[in-house]
């Protein structure tokens, strides 16, 4: 029996839709109605300073061509808003009365209609004042009234009509407890725009960046958006577990969706051929709320494994995660051999020996205080063919870290395991973080090739008390098994993680290494995506909660080599990832096929209610909690 460190997030509570320019999402709203993004506003300042000249044409011309990348990389299902003010009147100064209510709400923060946003992006025409702290009130009355929202406001001056100033307007939402970030790029500005603008976003836990040009506003706008807060997005097609092993539905690799009741367990059954490895991973989340106790506040979750006439294999992983009403999530993870053992004949243990249908039973065993009575659940299915040869034998040590030489290479890490965004290859990636907030990268090893990393947590600007929180990275196997994490307090000052005693890395991803000794190598024996996870903590106090900038230094080494050779082709992948439409290993919103056993007996069937209840979002962590560490206990048999 071992045990480990299961750490929870504290999730920020609003954001804006992501992309870089692939689409990553924003959080997702906890009603119904489908996955939901959370609303957004756009402000474009088109006061007559946007003519001056820029690269290309006009300072508004490269900020048109800004949102039009913005717009054509969100996702369809994303709510953005377009608003601009300075558009109907000049700016001379018997135009300032009208001018200072020259405020125009393009687009509504509907469900995105990429044509319309940006038909409106290309009639706008800079000319007049700029009433920044006007078009902030119009924006937040703009945005629905309640849950998490978002403002990104791009501007190359600071306001000219004040009263009200927009820094003053910003403390007061966040002072009614408006449950809103706002976001501001200062376009070619001077110090007193960008104290303003720096302001205007700090007052409600939001980033300033600065874009001295057409060409970086281009790169900066979309990287904003996608850095604000990214939360998790269940992805799967839809299963219905069952409560009894004879009516499990059957699954194919691939990716599903699927919910589970408190003290239930759901049934799932996969035909594993002789020889081969079968892998099962579940994940669940649950929904922020306030006023439980620690002692209520622990939920687990457990995979047992049942073998062809339902015996119990005395298999089971257990996971357990404590304060969830932070907003966390849990995930429970099995590579199941026992098809690539032989049956004797001479003892009940062959159910659980060699091929046929093994059944996966998911239970969700404790339950915390004040949690919906359903939540949904992600389960990840995969088959790896038995060997012929294995390939090449396990080696060591572990993969050595090369500090980059290359430029900074800007991006936007995703919400989840499904959207975690890609690492080409060794390199250094900045991304700017909000406090409480828990990113993915993937980075992609081939047979033979090994992945070393570390996160700078750079200095943010700010120190003392009101600045402190925890900062980790967990590293995953493409099944979302934890390879290794680290953590450490953050001050405000640089840190890096992995401290130096220790690494985080892989040895050259090997069929064989799940035969070595250490049980951490033993998961570092498929190809595929290998998951980076960062998180900074949410502060201790009732402070202001200042974004980290992180850089993230990656070194993938090794040639890429002949892997094992299988009895049988695998053409869809292990996970299903190389299928038309496939998950990629967790990528995805489809999965394999699905068929019942028998007739259904489901417990509670989940269709219909699944779209709903993934609004909820999911995240998948191992973290740690601001100012203490939460202790789980991961369990196996």
């Amino acid at each position: 029996m071992a045990s480990g460190l299961v750490r929870s997030l504290a999730v920020v509570a609003a954001g804006v839709i992501g992309l870089l320019p692939m689409a990553v999402p924003a959080l997702a709203d906890e009603g119904g109605g489908g996955v939901q993004y959370a609303p957004t506003m756009v402000i474009l300042d088109a006061s007559g300073s946007m003519e001056r000249p820029d690269s290309g044409g006009t300072m508004m011309d490269s900020a048109k061509r800004a949102t039009r990348s913005f717009v054509s990389a969100a996702p369809d299902a994303a709510k953005v808003g377009l608003m601009t003010y300075g558009t109907s009147t000049g700016n001379a100064p018997e135009e300032k009365a009208a001018g200072c209510r020259d405020v125009s709400l393009l687009r509504r923060p509907d469900t995105l209609d990429k044509g319309a946003l940006t038909a409106a992006v290309d009639g706008i025409t800079a000319r007049g004042w700029t009433p920044m702290g006007v078009a902030l009130k119009q924006a937040a009355e703009a945005l629905p009234t309640s849950g998490p929202r978002s403002i990104v406001l791009v501007s190359d001056g600071d306001d000219t009509c004040a009263p009200p100033d927009p820094c003053d307007v910003a403390r007061e939402l966040k002072k009614q407890g408006v449950d809103l970030i706002v976001h501001s790029i200062g376009f070619a500005v001077e110090a007193n725009a960008r104290a303003q603008l720096t302001c205007m976003a700090q007052a409600t836990g939001g980033t300033y960046t600065d874009a001295p040009d057409g060409r970086s506003l281009e790169q900066i706008l979309p990287r904003v958006s996608g850095a604000a807060l990214r939360n998790y997005q269940t992805a799967g097609k839809p299963i219905t577990g069952t409560d009894k092993y004879r009516t499990a539905p059957k699954a194919t690799p691939g990716q599903y969706l699927d919910t589970i009741g408190q003290k239930e367990t759901r049934y799932y059954a996969v035909d594993v051929p002789d020889g081969a490895t079968a892998y099962f991973s579940g994940t669940m989340s649950f929904p922020r709320k306030s006023g439980i106790s620690v002692t209520d506040d622990l939920n687990t979750l457990t995979l047992r494994v049942y073998g062809t006439d339902g015996r119990d294999c005395n298999v089971f992983e257990h996971e357990m995660v404590t304060k969830s009403s932070d907003g966390v999530a849990l995930t429970v993870a099995k590579a199941w051999d026992g098809a690539t053992k032989k049956k004797d004949g001479k003892t009940a243990a062959d159910s659980c020996k060699g091929g046929g249908p093994y059944y996966f039973a998911l239970e969700w065993d404790h339950v915390s205080t004040g949690v919906p009575e359903r939540l949904p659940i992600e389960l990840l299915v995969g088959l790896e063919p038995a060997v012929t040869d294995p390939g090449p034998a396990a080696v060591l040590p572990v993969t050595a870290f090369t500090p980059p030489t290359g430029p900074d290479v800007p991006t936007a890490g995703g919400g989840s395991f499904n959207v975690a965004t890609e690492l080409p290859g060794s390199g250094s990636y900045t991304d700017t973080l909000q406090r409480g907030e828990f990113v993915f990268y993937r980075v992609r090893l081939k047979w033979g090739q090994g992945l070393s990393y570390r996160v700078h947590f750079e200095s943010n600007g700010h120190t003392g008390i009101d600045n402190m929180s925890n900062v980790q990275t967990v590293f995953y196997t493409p099944l979302r098994e934890r390879i290794d994490s680290d953590f450490a307090s953050y001050t405000g000052s640089e840190n890096v993680l992995p401290n130096q005693f220790k690494s985080l890395a892989t040895v050259p991803i090997r069929y064989g290494n799940r035969n070595a000794d250490a049980y951490e190598l033993r998961r570092q024996s498929v190809e595929g995506w290998y998951y980076i996870a960062v998180k900074a903590g949410a502060t201790s106090s009732e402070g202001p909660n200042v974004p980290v900038p992180v850089r993230v230094e990656v070194t993938v080494a090794g040639q890429p080599e002949a892997g094992p050779k299988y009895v049988s082709a695998e053409d869809g992948g292990i996970f299903g990832e190389q299928r038309a439409g496939g998950t990629g290993g967790g990528t995805g919103e489809t999965g394999g096929s699905v068929e019942p056993a028998v007739a259904a007996e489901a417990s509670g069937s989940s269709k219909g209610w699944i779209v709903a209840a993934a609004g909820a979002g999911v995240v998948v962590v191992l973290l740690a909690l601001v100012g203490g560490f939460v202790l789980g206990r991961r369990r196996r048999g």
